[in-house]
């Protein structure tokens, strides 16, 4: 990146204007819309503000988990928007607006010099800091309340406040969940849900067994599948399992995958599977320990299934119907709101609660990643400049305008894999 130098200890000055024409870049780069509303302008938006506050009823009319669901959703990304917004005032920076939503203005309101209101879109929110970067234009007045005037541990904070608010709430709702409901410990083996007729397992296991191993060989966290493919078609197994508390032998010969329309290549059993779990209630003292430590296995999940479902390669092979592994497909929260549906139906509300404390956590470390327009761009910008400084007192200022490209690439990436989750959540939901 090219710097422009700017010692601490010189006055303010007025600095160029972005060098990027267009107002969709200058408000990507510069986080959040840049048009402003005067605040004598107090537009009530009274029917805009009806009409999405009658999407909800119908919402909840219409299946009371995604109402759950999405009033769930809805708190944390104003959660977020909080964590910034609040980090940033104590920090001294100037904040202009704080909106839920995106798109045109439906209501808005001015407190304080920010403009705090709703957009048509529901799609997430923001809050605009003045001064993110070199790109963003600023009266000479309010240089010293941008944020990219103040220091490295202010710009950090910031800038990570709202992934921390992500992780905070995970925090509080899994406390809560394993200290009423309990926390699902996964048991070794995996639970037979139905059996296939003319398959091999048939008269063998029934629904309800759980499978410990096949000669041996020890099924880990449910997967059942990987255990089976191991062994030839054709060879005959000892299937170790457990039903209603006993433990028993039996044996079975496996078939192959061409009993599924497959090519025969890999062994086949024939059963329907899930992991076998059990619930274990925490006491409240204790609950948020274990919060941590789940949420610390679901923070590095979070970023394996990122990696994976950023491949082309995976998201081309779902749109094609050459791949139907629901881990490597991209979603979006059409897909995880339908999902929250059969958590609700199956978990009830502390089912709910806990997909949303996950769902916290994906996001939180999501927005981590070091690209923009993500949280983590931001910071990944901070640390360098920082890096930059190194032991002078001289503020080193990142040529941001050089990363556009970039941006504009990361953008279009992630509208290519919005769309493509949106077609596959509607034309082949998560089952």
């Amino acid at each position: 990146m090219a710097d422009k130098v700017k010692p601490e200890s010189s006055s303010p000055a007025a600095w160029p204007a972005p060098t990027a024409s267009s107002r969709f870049v200058s408000e990507v780069v510069a986080g959040g819309a840049v048009g402003e509303r005067n605040p004598d302008d107090n537009g009530t938006g009274v029917v805009g503000l009806i009409v999405l506050i009658g999407m909800f009823v119908a919402l909840a009319l219409a299946n009371i988990w995604w109402f759950v669901f999405a009033i769930g959703l809805l708190l944390s990304i104003v959660l977020h928007e909080v964590g910034h917004y609040s980090t940033a005032r104590w920090s001294g920076m100037k904040v202009t607006q704080f909106f839920v939503g995106f798109g045109p203005r439906v209501w808005s309101v001015h407190r304080r010099s920010t403009e705090f209101g709703v957009r048509a879109l529901p799609l997430g929110a923001f809050v605009r800091i003045v001064g993110m970067n070199m790109m963003d234009d600023v009266d000479e007045a309010d240089e010293q309340e941008t944020y990219r005037s103040k220091s490295y541990p202010k710009r950090m904070l910031v800038i990570t406040a709202g992934s921390l608010m992500h992780f905070l709430l995970a925090l509080v709702l899994l406390s809560a969940v394993f200290a009423t409901r309990g926390e699902a410990v996964v048991l070794p083996g995996a639970e037979v849900m139905s059996v296939g007729d003319d398959m091999p397992a048939a008269g063998v296991v029934a629904p309800g067994d759980v499978i410990l191993s096949i000669d041996d060989r020890v099924v880990v966290d449910g997967a059942l599948g990987d255990v089976v493919r191991s062994f030839e078609p054709g060879s005959t197994v000892n299937i170790e399992l457990e039903r209603n508390g006993a433990r028993s032998t039996v044996a079975a010969t496996l078939g192959s995958n061409a009993l599924v329309g497959g090519d025969g290549s890999s062994a086949f059993l024939g059963v329907s599977t899930v992991m076998s779990v059990s619930l274990e209630q925490r006491a409240w003292w204790a609950a948020p320990w274990h919060s941590v430590a789940s949420m610390g296995d679901q923070m590095w999940m979070s970023v394996k299934g990122v990696v994976t479902v950023l491949n082309p390669a995976n998201v081309v092979a779902h749109l094609t119907g050459d791949n139907a592994d629901p881990m490597t497909r991209p979603t979006t929260l059409v897909g995880i709101t339908a999902v929250s549906d059969d958590v609700g139906q199956s978990g009830g509300f502390a089912g709910v609660i806990e997909l949303l404390a996950y769902l916290n956590v994906f996001v939180g470390v999501f927005n981590l990643f070091p690209l923009l327009p993500l949280d983590g761009g931001h910071a990944a910008i901070a640390t360098y400049e920082r890096v930059r400084e190194g032991r002078t007192r001289s503020r080193y200022h990142a040529d941001v305008a050089r990363l556009v490209p970039l941006t504009m690439a990361v953008v279009a990436m992630l509208a290519f894999m919005f769309m493509s989750g949106l077609y596959l959540d509607v034309v082949n939901p998560i089952r």
